[in-house]
């Protein structure tokens, strides 16, 4: 895609993080709040993240399909060729359970398949960001893009994925902090009988599909609902490294802008 486009989307995350941010390091905010009020730290930061990356995107070509705005007839989505598919912070529990891995999810999807995305780890401050053509980075210790003035100079500073130069034959599988399922077990004891050394990482939101993009996690198994724009940026960052997520059971990768926005189930590899 337009590199400048791409660095719209980029500065749209990290000002939605620095937003996030302000609600979750808020002494005065009430994590024991029911997480659905609307007066909730994580309604309010969904809400406030939500606002700025879609009047960032509104300045691009393409309509934004989000959680937000999930309500959108399939009809009309259908009509959209391009798209921008977001989560304004993925990670719900881990964000009221205030362990850091929560991100901030864009990407943009050509006739179902995603072409680019960026995942932002505020409390980390870690940015991923990939497209297909170009490739897919990360850099560490980012807030905003003043030090880099275009996309070319992030490129410049970032890590090429994968970056991980694992040479011990350790297996590792990364898995849902919050969703291990009976099946999600199942197939973690299925590669133990494969592999002489399996090792399981438990990460959550987006951070799993980054750790198979990095080349430090060899599968992530996902039998357990997941909505699209939980995968899509991640999903985006995985195919410009080299890789590719998988419908469970069968060869084709997964699509996005369906009429039914429930992902099944998947393996990233």
């Amino acid at each position: 895609m337009d590199k400048n486009i791409l660095y719209t989307a980029i500065q749209a995350a990290l000002a939605a993080g620095a937003e996030i941010m302000s609600v979750y390091t808020d002494p005065k905010a009430d994590f024991e709040i029911e997480k659905k009020a609307d007066n909730s730290p994580l309604t309010i930061a969904d809400r406030k993240s939500h606002a700025i990356i879609a009047q960032a995107l509104a300045a691009t070509p393409y309509p934004v399909l989000s959680e937000e705005g999930a309500k959108i007839a399939p009809e009309e989505r259908q009509q959209w060729k391009e798209l921008w598919v977001v989560d304004p912070l993925d990670g719900t529990k881990e964000f009221i359970k205030r362990n850091g891995e929560f991100t901030v999810n864009i990407a943009y999807v050509k006739n179902g398949c995603p072409e680019a995305g960026v995942i932002y780890i505020p409390v980390k401050q870690e940015l991923y960001f990939a497209d297909i053509e170009l490739g897919a980075y990360k850099i560490k210790d980012i807030t905003d893009t003043k030090a880099y003035p275009s996309l070319d100079a992030l490129m410049e500073q970032a890590e090429r994925l994968p970056y991980a130069n694992r040479t011990d034959d350790t297996f590792v599988i990364v898995a849902s902090r919050s969703h291990l399922t009976p099946e999600t077990e199942a197939y973690i004891h299925e590669m133990q009988q494969k592999h002489a050394h399996v090792e399981t990482i438990s990460k959550g939101s987006s951070l799993k599909l980054c750790l198979i993009a990095e080349g430090n996690a060899d599968v992530y198994p996902r039998f357990a609902p997941t909505m699209e724009w939980d995968t899509a940026a991640g999903h985006a960052i995985i195919r410009a490294s080299g890789k590719e997520v998988y419908q469970a059971g069968k060869t084709e990768p997964l699509q996005y802008n369906k009429t039914d926005l429930l992902n099944p189930w998947f393996i990233a590899e």
